[in-house]
């Protein structure tokens, strides 16, 4: 089998259609205007997996109010994925029951998406997508990418923290720091000039400090 070269952080996300759990869809058209996290796992009815979908179904409304979508991926059948979701819902782990999967999980039999987004790792398996993590904004563009060996599974709050970060940067131009929650402070962008460095030094105020010229923060209201 041909591997094909991984897309990139600031990539156009390969477009593809697919028959998933909730029906057909075609990426990115029918998501125009929302973020995505698109995510492989590597099989059905495996138990770090199991948590994840647990988890992430927990955290649907979360991921909305956010204006993003979720979208999962295996190269098991559709009739397997069905039936997981269905045995999903009877399980009770880490105060996590009755979870409804409402989100999309696509079947990738012939592995032609997880081709397309380097989620198959021949180091690791032949046949199983490793758990990949991808951020696609509203435009369609690869904003983040994370991934994780089989046995590891993947930390919720910071794929959240991860959205919430990339939009206030795209809203406010900021970048945000080491350990960055929301609330938090953010850094504001590097001073262009002498002039500009000078400036900020001198006129530090109780919404804006620098701890050296190159590094300035503003500080967020409580």
């Amino acid at each position: 089998m041909e591997y094909n070269r991984m897309p990139l952080i600031g990539d156009e996300a390969p477009s593809f259609t697919a028959v998933t759990t909730q029906g057909t869809i075609n990426f990115p058209s029918d998501y125009k205007g929302k973020w995505v996290i698109l995510f492989s796992h590597p099989a059905d009815f495996t138990p770090v997996c199991t948590t994840e979908f647990m988890t992430f179904g927990s955290m649907m409304d979360e991921f909305k109010q956010l204006n993003t979508e979720l979208i999962g991926l295996s190269v098991d059948s559709l009739y397997s994925h069905i039936a997981w979701l269905r045995k999903i819902q009877e399980l009770d782990w880490n105060g996590k029951k009755n979870i409804e999967v409402k989100f999309p999980l696509i079947e990738d039999i012939k592995m032609e998406i997880a081709n397309k987004y380097g989620m198959i790792q021949p180091g690791q398996s032949t046949t199983q997508a490793v758990r990949a993590v991808f951020v696609i904004d509203p435009k369609g563009i690869i904003r983040t990418i994370l991934y994780y060996p089989l046995s590891t599974g993947r930390n919720f709050d910071e794929i959240k923290r991860i959205i919430i970060a990339l939009q206030k940067a795209d809203k406010e131009n900021i970048a945000t720091p080491a350990d960055w929650r929301p609330g938090q402070d953010v850094i504001v962008p590097t001073a262009g000039s002498c002039g500009t460095a000078k400036e900020r030094m001198e006129n530090q105020n109780e919404d804006q400090y620098c701890l050296d010229w190159f590094m300035c923060f503003k500080r967020e209201r409580k």
